[in-house]
């Protein structure tokens, strides 16, 4: 079997959820013996769309990468342009849709072509707001979605509904962006479905060491709650911050957040949090090592690899209950709590940071639900088996020429 992948962008440099997974599901497949392809862009800013990279093929972890030069990145003009599409009660037109894709980014014709054309018995485009995954979904009747879909405006226009019903399968993350996307068009439930998730390896943090990050921090033996992600007011951090603000005003002591990711929104200034930026892998683990709280604040996440490993490490969680994802690995699990405002934010802080015990308790379930479900042998035996029977599908079905399939191309919603 071979498969070709489509992302907007691509690389190890590249932090965002939907591309990270994309390159980690690539690699680990290519490492079970599985012929993989990635057609993406020269991009690495998600905001301009600009080449960074040079274009060429390369192979990276067994995987080979062909990078196209983006025709159009994001349009000065598409914020504007976004408020007329999703800002007035009247439904956008279709013109409407299939400009504000373009106006958005990356519009990179190659990739698709060479995706769609190149052989490969599934094309997987991801995630779902994108032009590339769109046409995909236009050009050919082999195309697996990874949507990594959340309740935005974007999932609700009709050309993005057209491109979930044209897929072939559809592989979620998590059972919850599975839920929506089945409320969502109740009649997709017909399309060769999986909740695929996405591993990690249990081990890698064992060397772990938390006195390095707090020498280096200047905490000394002070406990204190950890975010890691991109510090953007979009991911929660704000929320976390004003949260955490109150919490001190309300129950002073020693407790401190650590924040530890690259600023995208400054969080307001306060004595006990300390922003870190952007750190290495090695001082990542250190700093989920010493936390007596991980806390993911984000209402928009379709996984949460860095929930997984903070569990890997046995420490509690603390998510943000609007969150479907996060909420849904922290009920299986057992590893952690919701909080839905104030106070149960300040009840699950102050209740887990006060008993060791019960923190202990979190992380160990926590743990045991990593291993048990996302470690990296587990989830590649899982998608590549579902992979092959989707293949086998395509090549049993007679779908004329490429592009033309009697697969329904329309979902109303309901």
């Amino acid at each position: 079997m071979k498969v070709a992948y489509i992302s907007v962008r691509y690389g190890p440099q590249i932090h965002g959820g939907a591309e990270q997974a994309c390159r980690q599901l690539a690699e680990h497949l290519a490492g079970a013996g599985i012929a993989v392809d990635v057609h993406t862009t020269c991009a690495t800013d998600a905001t301009t769309w600009t080449d960074d990279l040079p274009p060429g093929t390369t192979t990276e972890q067994g995987v080979v990468v062909h990078r196209h030069r983006v025709v159009s990145g994001r349009d000065p003009d598409f914020d504007r342009f976004s408020g007329t599409v999703f800002g007035t009660p009247t439904p956008p037109s279709r013109a409407q849709q299939r400009r504000w894709l373009e106006l958005q980014g990356p519009v990179c014709p190659d990739a698709v072509e060479g995706a769609v054309t190149g052989g490969a018995d599934l094309v997987v485009a991801t995630p779902y707001l994108f032009w590339p995954t769109v046409e995909a979904t236009r050009r050919s009747s082999r195309v697996v979605l990874h949507p990594a879909a959340h309740d935005e405006a974007p999932i609700h226009l009709p050309v993005i509904a057209e491109a979930f019903a044209a897929a072939r399968g559809l592989a979620y993350y998590t059972d919850g962006e599975r839920r929506l996307v089945e409320r969502l068009w109740p009649r997709i439930t017909s399309t060769p479905q999986t909740v695929v998730g996405l591993g990690v390896d249990p081990d890698a943090g064992a060397g772990a060491d938390d006195a390095r990050f707090r020498d280096r921090w200047g905490l000394s033996d002070r406990p204190y709650l950890l975010y890691v992600g991109r510090v953007d007011d979009g991911k929660g951090v704000a929320l976390l911050g004003s949260f955490f603000a109150a919490y001190k005003r309300r129950r002073p002591g020693p407790l401190a957040l650590v924040i530890v990711g690259t600023v995208v929104n400054q969080p307001a200034p306060h004595p006990d949090v300390i922003v870190t930026g952007p750190v290495s892998e090695p001082d990542k683990w250190d700093a989920i090592a010493g936390a007596a709280l991980f806390v993911n604040p984000s209402a928009n996440e379709s996984f949460s690899i860095v929930l997984l490993e903070a569990w890997s490490l046995r420490r509690p969680v603390l998510v943000n209950a609007r969150c479907p994802a996060t909420t849904e690995h922290t009920r299986r699990s057992g590893g952690g709590v919701a909080f839905s405002g104030y106070a149960t934010f300040e009840t699950a802080v102050e209740r887990i940071v006060a008993d060791r015990s019960l923190a202990d308790a979190l992380g160990a379930a926590g743990r045991a639900y990593v291993v048990d479900n996302f470690a990296w042998p587990v989830v590649t035996a899982r998608y590549r088996s579902w992979l092959e029977r989707v293949a086998e599908t395509v090549r049993s079905e007679p779908t004329g020429s490429e592009g033309s399939t009697s697969r329904s191309t329309t979902l109303d919603h309901p």
